[in-house]
């Protein structure tokens, strides 16, 4: 059952309440609208997330309502006036809409039309009336149906808990609302939701878990405090009875993300809905309390594992690199289905069909909760076609194509079955393009914009005790978080200090040299940017000013790492540390589960002269850098990037000002922008789009074009497509792909402008006369000019440094580089002259400042100036 209020949200408002990420754990939000179109986009973009109620008074025309109805809305909310004209469209339920009443003569209308038939008692009411029973009995309506909408009230805690005492629902604005526990001028949702639950002798209140499928993990209990923490962390917080507040998955790493809250019927049994994270909800490692995953939900599991690590040769991953073996097989089993007759047949193949479309859609990133979701918006279409066969499936089976006085109209023209060339064309890896000429400036903005990413409160969550933990227990709690995350059980100690024994460099020659080869590029390049003179200045006559610059003492450079090999960023962040000078640099980088490290870091750290190794990873190796354990350097900034959990750390220890630590800059998902002329090579073009998109789905890669033809525009779209079906990592690309785009523009000048708005981390210039284009570049993490450089070479060996800001903070921030290991100092020095010119304008400052004791630090002396003169 839903919560027992609704929360309204102004899509055209300035944010100013809880976002609709944070509304979703509600289950349903009331959005207003003024018009269709605006409802449909709406709707489109969040159906994914909750219910949408529609407050569609602003739609004059009876037929748009139906058509957002029709779009996936759960309720319309209509005037009287709205509701008659809807009267005539008897495919309407009144159970999908809700009617404003205003006076008593609005209810008296209301309580006619409901009279007229006895179904229409289904219908939803909003009131301001102070006697919620008495206008329920009044109309017929059943407050337990929780049909009944408080409104127009003073939004407080109080009035909202007298309204779910009445058993109205309660409509209150995202702006009302807060998931922060300290006291503000904002409601607690917390305690909404605990008003409504009915708790035990203990006060808590049971809990049942289930997934997004509503598959039950588990029974476990809540609390006000832990009600209140699961919102504002967005994830599985409960109540234990024997250790306080529950953070599921903070020890084991099988964390939840929160879906939803809910109650049962009589509001006796909270409803927690989670997405669950890593094994399994139980502290066995089964998917359930009640045992492990069967039937659908078992076969999607299975699946999704092999997608992210197949066996070798194994027919799923086979199926999984194969598009075209896969719809083969789904045809295939669909007519084996067809022909079956027996119960036992019809069941056998109906499995085989549901294995092969499963595999289909995990391919695509669809799982069982996308296709269910679809079942039910289908549900809620109000008008629906005949669904007869389309006429070439039609015929073959001897059926007759219905007439077209016999379809529901509007119908659109009907479509022969696909054919072999358009099923190709369906499975294309390719972008979508954009002509900025013919497209609106807001919809070219709009494009221009990056994937949205996940909110940050819930690994927050996760994230604080980690830290905590090991700021309080040091050595002891990083080796506990290693053994738990990397497996690495037989570990003892959790660093390893220079020198590094000979053992633990074991290379091949041929990776030597590589490395050797890159090193040396790097350090030239980076010792280029070194600072030759001190900087002084006389500003005026006895003023000298001046600036030097100091290395950073100490630097800690997380390095990603366990079953990943990644040389290439130990040398970017250890290579400018040694030639910065800093005096102690410390490597942090996860071990393998048998509690080695890779010997290319290992060989890395030797040639930079880092003091140790940090065998750690995620938020704790962070933690250990920021604080300082029994046998791990304290250090003074850190560096590198890192998954989620790690960028959350490095902002959380950055805000502490206990911690006495900065970080190089904020960190997003990898991203290229390549500018292209109708000289660039297709295939060129294409390899560097797939460089960046096979980082992972939440990448992105921008082509701008630059007045190419349609011949020139597909020669490179089927290069992407062929070499990204050549790549071994290709379900990847097809989730980066999914959100980039092609921008065809007209001139260069164009090009640069929609360039330097969306500030790319790489920039690749694949146009004549490159060079010519470098001073027009505004924002940028790093530039490749010309065809001959792919970014490859400035992730490796060029020595440029491949630690770059993304996510548009290119804007801001600068790659990392000599500076990144460098502070700066300024002196002044003034003469007796220099101080007495200068003393007047200090003084004045001073004076408008009230800041007396600065002008009397200038006078003093001033003062003893003209004593010393006249003495």
């Amino acid at each position: 059952m839903a919560t027992p209020f609704l929360v309204s949200f102004d899509p055209s408002a300035s944010p100013s309440g809880l976002t609709l990420k944070q509304i979703s754990y509600f289950g349903r939000v009331l959005v207003k609208v003024s018009s269709l179109s605006q409802a449909q986009e709406f709707l489109r973009q969040n159906l994914r997330l909750l219910d949408v109620y529609v407050d569609a008074t602003e739609i004059a025309s009876a037929g748009d309502i139906v058509d957002v109805l029709n779009a996936g809305a759960a309720k319309a909310f209509v005037s009287l006036e709205q509701l008659t004209a809807l009267s005539r469209e008897q495919s309407v339920p009144s159970s999908r809409l809700v009617v404003y009443t205003q006076s008593d003569k609005d209810v008296d209308e209301l309580k006619t039309w409901i009279a007229e038939d006895k179904e229409r008692k289904e219908v939803g009411v909003t009131t301001d009336s102070a006697d919620v029973k008495a206008l329920a009995e009044k109309l017929g309506v059943s407050l337990e149906s929780q049909n009944v909408y408080k409104t127009r009230d003073a939004v407080t805690e109080e009035a909202l808990k007298l309204n779910l005492e009445q058993g109205a629902v309660s409509i209150v604005p995202s702006d009302a609302l807060t998931f922060e526990c300290e006291a503000t001028d904002k409601i607690s949702a917390g305690k909404l939701f605990a008003a409504r639950a009915v708790a035990d002798q203990n006060g808590l209140y049971a809990t049942s878990v289930t997934d997004e499928r509503g598959i039950s993990l588990g029974l476990v209990w809540s609390s006000d405090e832990s009600i209140a923490e699961a919102l504002r962390t967005g994830t599985g917080v409960y109540q234990s009875r024997k250790r306080g507040l529950w953070y599921k998955g903070q020890s084991s790493g099988d964390v939840q993300e929160l879906v939803r809250i809910g109650f049962d019927c009589d509001s006796d049994c909270l409803l927690f809905v989670v997405k669950q994270k890593g094994r399994g909800f139980c502290h066995l490692g089964t998917a359930s309390c009640f045992g492990q995953y069967t039937g659908l939900s078992r076969l999607q599991k299975t699946l999704q594992a092999r997608k992210e690590d197949a066996p070798t040769g194994s027919y799923t991953a086979r199926l999984f690199n194969e598009p075209k073996l896969v719809e083969a097989k789904i045809m295939e089993e669909a007519e084996e289905l067809c022909r079956a007759t027996s119960k036992e047949d019809i069941a056998f193949e109906a499995a085989d069909l549901l294995y092969f479309a499963l595999t289909k859609c995990t391919a695509a990133g669809v799982s069982l909760e996308d296709i269910e979701r679809n079942l039910d918006l289908k549900s809620l279409k109000v008008k629906r076609r005949k669904g007869d066969a389309k006429g070439p499936w039609a015929a073959k089976l001897g059926l007759s194509t219905p007439a077209a006085s016999d379809r529901v109209s509007p119908a659109p023209k009907e479509e022969p079955a696909p054919s072999a060339p358009a099923k190709e064309e369906s499975s294309r890896i390719e972008m979508k393009r954009i002509v900025t000429a013919s497209t609106p400036a807001n919809e070219v903005a709009d494009a221009l914009k990056r994937p949205a990413q996940k909110s940050n409160e819930a690994i927050i969550g996760l994230v604080r005790p980690i830290v905590q933990d090991v700021r309080e227990n040091g050595d002891e709690a990083v080796l506990k978080y290693t053994h738990k995350f990397e497996k690495a059980t037989s570990l003892k100690s959790p660093v390893i200090h220079a020198p590094f024994p000979e053992e633990l460099m074991q290379l091949t020659p041929e990776t030597k040299q590589a490395i050797d080869i890159s090193f040396e590029n790097i350090r030239r390049f980076h010792s280029a940017q070194e600072e030759k003179e001190p900087l002084q200045l006389e500003t005026m006559p006895g003023v000298v000013c001046g600036r030097i610059s100091r290395p950073i003492e100490r630097v800690g450079l997380y390095i990603p790492g366990g079953t990943a090999v990644l040389p290439s960023t130990a040398l970017m962040l250890g290579v400018p540390a040694m030639v910065a000078g800093c005096k102690k640099i410390v490597f942090a980088s996860p071990p393998r589960s048998d509690g080695s490290i890779s010997p290319e870091i290992v060989y890395v750290a030797h040639k930079v002269g880092a003091e140790s190794i940090v065998l750690a990873g995620g938020a704790q190796a962070v933690a250990a850098m920021s604080y300082g354990t029994q046998s791990i350097s304290k250090v003074d900034k850190i560096l590198g990037p890192g998954n989620q959990f790690v960028t959350a750390a490095k902002m959380m220890v950055s805000n502490d000002t206990s911690a006495g630590v900065s970080i190089d800059m904020p960190a997003g998902p990898s991203e290229v922008l390549v500018i292209a002329d109708k000289h660039a090579n297709p295939a060129f073009v294409a390899s560097d789009l797939l460089s960046q998109a096979e980082h992972g789905v939440d990448s992105q890669v921008i082509l701008i074009a630059i007045d190419l033809n349609e011949d020139q525009l597909r020669a490179i779209e089927d290069e992407l497509h062929v070499q990204a079906h050549a790549l071994p990592r290709v379900d990847i690309v097809k989730g980066s792909i999914a959100h980039s785009v092609t921008f065809v523009v007209q001139d260069i000048d164009e090009a640069m402008a929609l360039s330097n708005e969306y500030a790319p981390e790489h920039l690749i210039l694949q146009v004549q006369n490159a060079e010519s284009v470098v001073p027009k570049v505004q924002n940028a993490g790093s530039v490749f000019v010309g065809q001959w450089t792919p970014e490859s070479v400035g992730d490796y060996s060029a020595g440029v440094n491949h630690s770059l800001p993304t996510y548009g903070y290119a804007k801001q921030y600068s790659g990392v580089n000599l500076g990144s290991f460098l502070k700066h100092i300024t002196t002044s020095n003034l003469t007796a002259e220099g101080l007495e010119r200068l003393s007047s304008a200090v003084m004045q400052l001073a004076t408008v400042e009230g800041l007396d004791a600065h002008r009397r630090a200038v006078s003093i002396r001033v003062d003893a100036m003209k004593q010393a003169k006249t003495a």
